[in-house]
């Protein structure tokens, strides 16, 4: 890459030096006609005023020789390459008064079609360019007697005379050229040192993002691109990048960990009071054989809700699901949970009630299964955390059902709120008892998305703590979406945005 960027700015510099040397060429010929343009109209002017004075002063009635002593003698002075003083018609054709049987009466390279003799009847000067050979021409004062009296001349008497004068340009820069290529390659060495010196300082920065990267790759999860402000913000921005991908890898890989042993103790716990009240039953060292059979069948039945939950995560996770989306009263929904969940609470010591809607509330749209799932799940977690009273309740807000769970426990911490449903997500606040999988939320996310619908958390609810999970459902009359779980997947769209969280 170095080499690459190192030649890249080179062939640019070559090619601007070309441009402008090509360019500046162009401008040098073109400043260099239009001044020998001006430099012709100024001694046109002479050359006829001179004339005319030397016509006036001799006073005679045959010019010619007055003319061509009076070019010659401006001739020397004024250095001019191609010269004619020609008469003009009225009709604007040239003629030689001093020859009037030569052919061509003009300058080498001059065509009359060129020159504007309107121009002259109004006393103006004429000048233009053919390439590099520029020219003027002059009318000279007044009419000018040529050849009176001279028998059998048609061209003879008062004729308008014309000076015109052609000269090449100079061809360019001349020597400026050598300067100029001289210039040409100190500029060229210059870039090829300043372009080998970004090209290192571009290629460096990325080199070493590479390198971290690979490390990453291979499992190291502490490497960290190590750039500063001076390698640019482009660059600092890429390492940020990289370095934040390594931190949520890390933390991802952490939290991965915490969860395996959260399971894995999840799922010893219950086999270790299996295996030891079978081994009583089996031994026939057990006092009461009710008792240990009870035992048995409650460590079971966690260990399938576990092991379902994990399968459910996994079959939400690959999409292996369908949905049967049809209006549902979600209200009623709530207040079978809520009886369902009234021996558990009042087991616990707690206080588990629906709150101002009553048994009957607003219509949503989703599969009545998945939703007992999701309130279930949510009215479950609440339990887990609650210290007293865990309050449900059902609402309508433009046109979306809600259903929001809270309980008056310690609440989710600030740095939490936004991992609460995430896969691998435990809380750092211990849960009062141990109720349920701890899957649970991650599960009403996934179901919930599916179903068209959004969830959050709001927390803390006051000085006390608290939290409130809020589902929000799309509404009876909602166009059903498609998508990989089946019919009825879509989503509402967006990321709600509690009303307070953490404050």
């Amino acid at each position: 890459m170095r080499r690459r960027v190192s030649l890249t700015m080179v062939l640019m510099v070559v090619g601007a030096l070309v441009f402008t040397g090509l360019v500046t060429l162009g401008l040098t010929a073109l400043g260099s006609v239009q001044q020998a343009q001006r430099q012709l109209v100024s001694e046109a002017n002479g050359v006829a005023k001179g004339i005319n004075d030397e016509l006036g002063a001799a006073r005679a009635h045959d010019s010619l020789a007055v003319l061509r002593s009076t070019l010659g003698v401006l001739k020397g002075p004024l250095q001019l390459q191609g010269e004619a003083i020609v008469a003009v018609r009225t009709n604007g054709t040239f003629y030689n008064p001093l020859e009037p049987g030569r052919g061509r009466v003009l300058p080498s390279g001059l065509q009359a079609a060129q020159i504007e003799t309107a121009a002259f009847f109004q006393a103006l000067p004429v000048s233009g360019h053919l390439g590099r050979l520029a020219w003027a021409a002059r009318l000279v004062g007044t009419p000018v007697p040529v050849g009176h009296g001279r028998p059998g001349c048609p061209s003879c008497g008062d004729v308008n005379l014309v000076v015109v004068l052609t000269r090449e340009a100079p061809a360019g820069v001349g020597s400026a050229w050598a300067w100029f290529a001289l210039a040409s390659l100190l500029t060229v060495a210059i870039a090829l040192v300043a372009a080998n010196r970004l090209g290192h300082r571009i290629a460096r920065p990325l080199r070493q993002t590479e390198l971290v990267t690979g490390r990453i790759a291979a499992g190291d999860l502490q490497a960290r691109v190590d750039l500063s402000a001076r390698d640019g913000a482009e660059l600092q921005s890429l390492a940020n990048s990289v370095n934040r991908m390594a931190s949520e890898l890390a933390r991802a890989q952490r939290a991965q960990r915490q969860f395996l042993m959260s399971v894995s103790h999840d799922l010893r716990t219950p086999l270790t009071s299996v295996q030891g009240f079978a081994e009583a039953l089996y031994d026939g060292t057990a006092e009461d054989v009710r008792h240990a059979s009870g035992v048995i069948l409650s460590e079971a039945r966690r260990l399938e809700r576990l092991v379902t939950d994990l399968l459910e995560l996994a079959k939400l996770e690959a999409g292996a699901f369908r949905l049967d989306c049809r209006p549902v009263d979600l209200a009623q929904a709530a207040n079978d949970a809520v009886e369902a969940f009234q021996p558990a609470a009042n087991q616990l010591g707690l206080s588990l009630a629906m709150t101002g809607q009553g048994s009957e509330g607003p219509m949503c749209r989703a599969d009545p299964d998945r939703l007992g799932q999701v309130v279930a799940n949510v009215v479950e977690n609440a339990l887990k955390y609650a210290s007293s009273r865990v309050s449900v309740r059902v609402t309508a807000a433009g046109g979306h059902p809600r259903l929001e769970v809270e309980d008056d426990g310690p609440g989710i911490p600030p740095e939490d709120i936004s991992r609460v449903f995430k896969r691998l997500y435990q809380s750092s606040a211990a849960a009062s008892r141990k109720l349920g999988s701890g899957l649970g939320l991650a599960i009403v996310d996934e179901l919930v998305t599916a179903m068209g619908g959004r969830v959050w958390a709001t927390s803390p609810l006051g000085p006390w703590g608290g939290a409130r999970i809020t589902v929000e459902l799309a509404g009876a009359g909602a166009a059903p979406a498609s998508g990989p779980g089946g019919p009825g997947q879509g989503s509402l769209g967006g990321q709600p945005t509690p009303s307070a969280v953490g404050g």
